[in-house]
């Protein structure tokens, strides 16, 4: 029932806000014009489009407003108008009350505001879908004042996450049964990852902590601030940061004037981004623009600067090794050898001819090589490289899902920042000097000292073992095991030829009782 009612909410908000007509007048046919007419006869739907949307995506909740987030970054596919009210909802989601984030301060740390911060600044500095920032003044423990934000949980979420995750699965249940392509696409998995990363995002201690790991990962790269963690202060539903000072990255021209080199910046994003994936296999999955800002502190000029850290992607060393290969081998366009992994992974049934797999990949990425970003579209990159993966019966990985969803949002940036800038090659050195490094004398000096305390435990009893070795060398040991193996087989053998003989003789005495039998009876 509660799936019910919520998915009545859903219909219910696309009907108030007109979104069926908004539909419906996007397409050319003339009838499907006529009929969003008609559809929007005694509807009052003067507003205009984009700020309808973004209306119904902020009263459908949490999960809605993140996809209008994503949607907000692709500017390629969506009109100008819908991708600028879509922007707001990255940080300017409707507060709510400052009473209410006041209390859950003080039920978190289980005393008054004033005992917490010196100074709290009760007007929200950014408001989104999970939670909402204030400034305030901190005194720590030692005496000292630190200018931090404070991201206070909003109220009510779990439920209505629930609700929503609820109707998600039910509705994967019947693309996995009704679909041609249900159990290829994982529905029910990706859904339940989509779940863990939503609960995720609701505690923000669990937050804090994936912040505290990127800023020990990204510290010698000095391409990016991320901001220090105030442990003492942090609660599931509030947690206490240095506060950062920045420019949205979406304000280009603002970042322009002030004298950043914004080509640069769209290229320290690229390699950003492909550190955090394939160095550390722990990544920032939620890049919005409304997430990132751009220092202009003499001491830090230029850098990125990260904020709201509730979801971060994670690879494993056979997901990265193998995600750039596949990379490597794109940059090198050679398709075979990307035909050869999807095999090897088991991506693809192992029957499926790997010339007709290359042909198929060839087909979809040649046509995109040596262009600037302006003239691609990862989106439709993606979307052919899903109608070849249809083909041939290609399984979607789940947990590449969050990696899928980042790389969309690094290309909407990269649109706004420098439209010029070439992904392909800006991606290609970095790559290359990885796979180098997976590969070469560093790779095997980071294994020997990884293995060193195992080493040092092993190498005291190697006399020992020597000396055991040496007694009992180990082709006696497997000759004497195998004899008597060989010894118990044939006794076995002689035991089921006895019993076979036995039950042949068996059969033939009751063949010639039943012959004696007739030939008395005759």
């Amino acid at each position: 029932m509660k799936r019910f009612f919520r998915g009545a909410t859903i219909v219910w908000v696309v009907l108030r806000y007109g979104l069926d007509e908004l539909v419906l007048t996007s397409f050319q046919k003339p009838w499907l014009r006529l009929l969003a007419r008609i559809v929007s006869v005694g509807r009052d739907l003067r507003a205009p489009r984009g700020v309808r949307l973004r209306e119904a995506l902020e009263r459908l909740g949490p999960i809605f407003v993140k996809f209008g987030q994503v949607l907000s970054t692709r500017r390629d596919l969506m009109p100008p108008d819908i991708a600028d009210e879509l922007a707001h909802l990255q940080d300017r989601v409707p507060p709510f009350d400052s009473v209410v984030a006041v209390a859950t301060i003080e039920r978190a740390f289980r005393r008054p505001l004033a005992e917490v911060f010196e100074s709290f600044e009760r007007v929200p500095v950014a408001s989104a879908s999970i939670a909402q920032v204030h400034f305030a003044t901190l005194r720590d423990r030692h005496g000292a004042l630190h200018q931090v934000a404070v991201k206070v949980l909003r109220p009510g979420m779990l439920p209505v996450i629930e609700k929503d995750l609820s109707l998600m699965r039910m509705m994967a249940g019947w693309v996995e049964s009704l679909s041609a392509d249900g159990k290829r696409l994982k529905p029910r998995e990706v859904v339940a990852e989509f779940d863990n990363y939503l609960h995720d995002e609701l505690d923000l201690v669990r937050e804090a902590a994936n912040a505290a790991q990127l800023r020990r990962n990204m510290e010698g790269l000095g391409l990016v601030e991320v901001p220090i963690i105030h442990w003492d202060f942090c609660h599931p539903e509030v947690m206490v940061m240095e506060r950062m000072n920045g420019v949205p990255i979406s304000q280009v021209q603002r970042l322009r004037d002030a004298g950043v080199d914004i080509p640069k910046l769209a290229r320290d994003g690229v390699t950003i981004f492909f550190t955090q994936v394939f160095r550390d296999g722990f990544f920032h999955a939620d890049m919005h623009p409304g997430n990132i800002q751009v220092s202009l502190d003499p001491a830090t000029f230029g850098r990125y600067i990260s904020l709201d850290f509730g979801i971060v992607g994670t690879l494993t060393e056979s997901d990265k090794e193998y995600l750039a290969q596949n990379f490597a081998a794109f940059f090198r366009r050679d398709y075979k050898r990307v035909a050869e992994l999807h095999i090897e992974s088991g991506w693809v049934p192992p029957g499926t001819r790997i010339n007709e797999l290359e042909g198929a990949i060839r087909t979809v990425c040649e046509p995109y090589f040596d262009r600037p970003l302006k003239e691609i579209s990862l989106g439709m990159v993606l979307m052919r490289l899903f109608q070849t993966s249809r083909r041939f019966n290609v399984e979607i990985q789940p947990q590449l899902v969050l990696l899928q969803k980042t790389l969309l949002n690094i290309e909407g940036l990269g649109r706004q920042l420098d439209p010029e800038l070439d992904l392909w090659s800006t991606a290609k050195p970095f790559l290359e000097k990885w796979m180098l490094d997976q590969l070469g004398p560093q790779r095997f000096r980071r294994e020997l000292r990884a293995q060193a305390p195992h080493y040092a435990k092993i190498v005291p009893s190697l006399p020992r073992l020597l000396h055991d070795f040496l007694q009992h060398p180990p082709e006696q040991q497997h000759n004497r095991e195998l004899l008597e193996l060989l010894k118990e087989q044939r006794h076995t053998n002689r035991l089921l030829q006895g019993l076979v003989y036995v039950c042949i003789g068996f059969v033939l005495g009751l063949i010639v009782m039943q012959v004696l039998v007739r030939v008395s009876l005759f």
